[in-house]
């Protein structure tokens, strides 16, 4: 290659040029920070040595000065709504949204933290218009997830469905609960004065195409499949169609054998409206032998006493806990003896000692293990839950006693 003279003069214009460029945009900077107030940099001073209240007023105190600084606002709102300053962060929104020179994306984001405040803070009429208002911009997801938990904790089943179906169709994104929805409408028309039971028989049609939807997806179904059957045995009660309610019962003992104890009650009762108390029995009996669980064993033992007698019953109860050792099991063997009437004829042997006594110290213990628990929250409440009450997570309950899980 030939070396041209004019090279010479080139590169040091190259040079200069960048020397130009580099010092104009260092004096840009240094205008634009002293343009900044002191109480910025306070701010900065604060956040940095862990002082988040102080931070807080220099910043306010900043925004004022500086109207126009709308990402400090933002950054303020976030701030008051993490601390549970409700009616501040607001304000901070409100007051964003209330400038006529907001641009359009921006107004769009105050409105969308806005309706995020009206949420935390129980407004949900309020949360529920803002985030209403936000069905054409780039918060419409965010906002349509939103919208559910609001009709989840409304029980507006009928509204969370219409907004699942929204949702999907602005994007492929499974949501399992919406087996749920359909199944708690099926148990409002079921509990209806007259019983609705065209209502239930379409939700629950509907439910089941959920549960496939859900499952398609490759998300487990099973405790939808399980409420399923379990409300379609209760349409069948109502219908007077004892084959189907058992067939429906029956399933979730094959299918979802860990749920036994949430049926065997209606189970038994079915097959003693048949008068075929036994054979019922017997089956819960051999389901328990090969899936024992707490609730089984409390219905088995007490149909057991029912049935054949105090002494069958107690050689169940000891060869189920002599195999599965339970402080609550012994509670319930001690609560039905105990409630044997005095004069009536004992079946078996019972040891000796104060039973009232021991029951009592007993049951201290195993109040805190009689219980389900949660496994988002932890919340444990003594009744079984597919929603839990605590943070309306669905389908996080485990259908087993405290005790059985530990």
């Amino acid at each position: 290659m030939d070396f041209e003279p004019w090279w010479l003069i080139f590169l040091p214009l190259l040079f200069a040029l960048g020397w130009l460029a580099a010092r104009f945009d260092f004096r840009q900077m240094l205008r634009e920070t002293r343009t900044l107030p002191d109480s910025y940099f306070r701010g900065l001073n604060f956040l940095l040595n862990e002082e988040p209240d102080r931070a807080i007023d220099a910043f306010v105190e900043v925004a004022k000065l500086d109207p126009e600084t709308t990402e400090l606002h933002f950054a303020l709102g976030s701030l008051f709504r993490r601390r549970g300053e409700m009616e501040r962060a607001i304000r901070v929104h409100q007051s964003l949204l209330n400038r006529s020179d907001l641009p359009v994306v921006e107004r769009d984001h105050a409105q969308h933290e806005l309706a995020q405040d009206f949420l935390k803070a129980g407004m949900l009429d309020r949360a529920e218009n803002a985030f209403g208002q936000l069905k054409d911009t780039r918060y419409a997801l965010p906002a349509l997830r939103s919208l559910i938990r609001i009709y989840e904790s409304e029980h507006d089943w009928g509204r969370a469905i219409e907004a699942v179906k929204n949702l999907q169709g602005l994007a492929d994104e499974p949501v399992p609960q919406m087996v749920h929805y359909h199944c708690e409408l099926a148990q409002t028309a079921l509990a209806a004065k007259p019983p609705a039971l065209e209502a239930a028989h379409s939700a629950l049609d509907a439910a089941d195409n959920a549960a496939r939807s859900a499952e398609r997806a490759g998300h487990a179904a099973k405790g939808g499949r399980v409420r399923i059957a379990m409300l379609r045995a209760k349409l069948a009660a109502f219908e007077n169609d004892a084959k189907a309610e058992r067939l429906y019962l029956g399933s979730v003992l094959t299918e979802a054998p860990e749920y036994a104890g949430l049926v065997a009650e209606s189970l038994l009762a079915n097959y003693r409206n048949a008068g075929q108390p036994a054979e019922g029995l017997e089956v819960l009996r051999r389901q328990y032998e090969r899936h024992a669980s707490l609730d089984l064993f409390n219905v088995v033992f007490r149909e057991l006493r029912v049935q054949q007698g105090g002494g069958p019953a107690w050689t169940f109860a000891r060869e189920a806990l002599r195999h599965h050792p339970s402080l609550l099991g012994l509670d319930r063997l001690l609560e039905a003896e105990l409630a044997t009437p005095a004069d009536a004829p004992k079946d078996a042997a019972v040891p000796g000692g104060d039973l009232g006594l021991l029951r009592s110290l007993i049951h201290k213990h195993t109040q805190r293990l009689d219980r389900y628990s949660c496994r988002s929250c932890g919340f444990q409440p003594r009744r079984f839950y597919w929603q839990c009450p605590g943070c309306n997570a669905w389908e996080t309950y485990a259908p087993r006693r405290l005790e059985e899980l530990q």
